[in-house]
């Protein structure tokens, strides 16, 4: 048996080490396109502070460890799949087969279509290569400009202003991290950096990008103002990859479709991660999650169904993201926005603490919260295990910080 995994991020790696455990004698190879050894982009920033060598944004900090699991890992990409073959076609031209196959190739970073993005000093923060480029160039003191303030960017924001950097963020939308915060929580974290000394532009817009002036860029802006800037970085989105998979017969939408086992259109051809349009807990409907932990739940899940004889179905991801800006934690579960029932809100603007709790009947079912870390694991416990949390639903729409209360009482009822 050979189970070939083309991806070598967290739902790459995760699949063929539990792929090993399952199938101890298969042999699982692995292809990545980049001339890396598998890392996480989510250390990126942690490698632009310097808290870590490039070794310690390596998923595995030890060298042997996929010679150790008698993982093949290939620094090489994936060109196309012949699905009825059961073979890939690689970038030196050779052809391997496989018996089965994970689909993990993740997301490729998005760039606006304005003048200027083709420019040497602009880049965008999503390679390890990347991050290279970024240490090199800003420096203390440069000026710098993140375009996009989303989870990525507010990643990438806190290692800029670390180091030192001038640095103003520009966001299209009227808030920070608008796909995970509502606009007053969203708004909140504009405060509390501007507080820290970074400049934040909402609902502004980069209009073009041009060499000249006193540094190496000039932007233009969508109000007529300009700036110059001697870096600028892009984080204005991602998307899956899934071009190469024209012609293979596998159906795509957003992502890869999958059915309720992670497996596409074609048969031994599963998909995991942020390529991967998988079924969303809380809607019921299938939707993209470009989350880490929902690549790790995925590849976990995939290599299951790989192994002949397991049959796992995918419950859903609930969608779920916690960010740290600059000290700041906000966090965001399920549907945060609400489906039409009763909210509850503490708002606490002095002092950074905001919770708002969404509900369909007595169930909590989302959940947006800032500076109350202490709640992140009980508001995703009570949402995935559809609590019904009947007398305390009303306590919680007088005091939403009694989730924990609410959480042992129902647990213990339950019992």
């Amino acid at each position: 048996m050979h189970h070939v995994i083309i991806g070598a991020g967290p739902a790459g790696v995760v699949a063929a080490e539990n792929l090993r455990k399952l199938d101890p004698t298969a042999k699982i190879s692995i292809y990545g396109a980049e001339r890396e050894v598998p890392y996480s982009r989510m250390a990126i920033p942690y490698f632009l502070i310097e808290n870590v060598p490039e070794q310690g944004t390596h998923l595995r900090k030890n060298d042997r460890h996929y010679d150790l699991m008698n993982i093949e890992v290939h620094q090489q990409r994936v060109d196309k799949i012949d699905a009825a073959a059961k073979a890939l076609s690689l970038e030196d031209g050779s052809t391997v087969n496989y018996d089965k196959l994970l689909i993990a190739t993740g997301s490729h970073p998005v760039r606006p279509p304005i003048p200027g993005m083709e420019l040497e000093n602009v880049h965008s923060c999503w390679t390890l290569e990347d991050g290279r480029a970024i240490a090199e160039k800003a420096k203390p003191g440069n000026t710098v400009v993140l375009m996009g303030a989303g989870f990525i960017g507010c990643i990438i924001l806190e290692s800029l202003a670390i180091r030192g950097v001038d640095l103003t963020v520009v966001e299209a939308e009227n808030r920070m991290v608008p796909r995970m915060m509502n606009e007053i929580s969203g708004n909140l974290i504009k405060r509390w950096c501007e507080e820290k000394g970074v400049n934040v532009r909402t609902s502004t817009r980069v209009d073009g990008i041009e060499e000249g002036g006193d540094k190496a860029l000039k932007l233009s802006f969508n109000d007529g103002s300009t700036m110059e800037a001697d870096v600028v970085i892009c984080a204005t989105g991602v998307r899956p990859n899934i071009a190469f998979l024209e012609g293979s017969g596998i159906n795509t939408d957003e992502g890869i479709l999958v059915n309720p086992y992670l497996e596409t259109s074609q048969a031994d051809i599963f998909a995991a991660g942020d390529v991967c349009q998988g079924l969303d807990f809380s809607t019921g409907s299938y939707m993209v999650q470009a989350i880490q932990p929902t690549a790790a739940d995925h590849g976990m899940l995939a290599a299951n169904n790989m192994v002949d004889g397991r049959e796992q179905r995918h419950r859903g991801c609930v969608n779920m993201n916690v960010l740290d800006t600059m000290g700041l934690i906000s966090a965001s579960f399920g549907l945060w926005e609400g489906s039409g029932g009763d909210r509850s809100a503490l708002e606490d603007y002095d002092n950074y603490r905001y919770l708002e709790l969404q509900f369909e009947d007595d169930v909590l079912v989302g959940a947006n919260s800032l500076g109350l870390t202490q709640h992140v694991g009980v508001l995703r416990g009570l949402i995935q295990s559809r609590t019904r949390l009947g007398k305390w639903k009303e306590k919680l729409m007088q005091d939403p910080t009694r989730v924990m209360e609410a959480y042992l009482a129902c647990a213990q009822a339950q019992a």
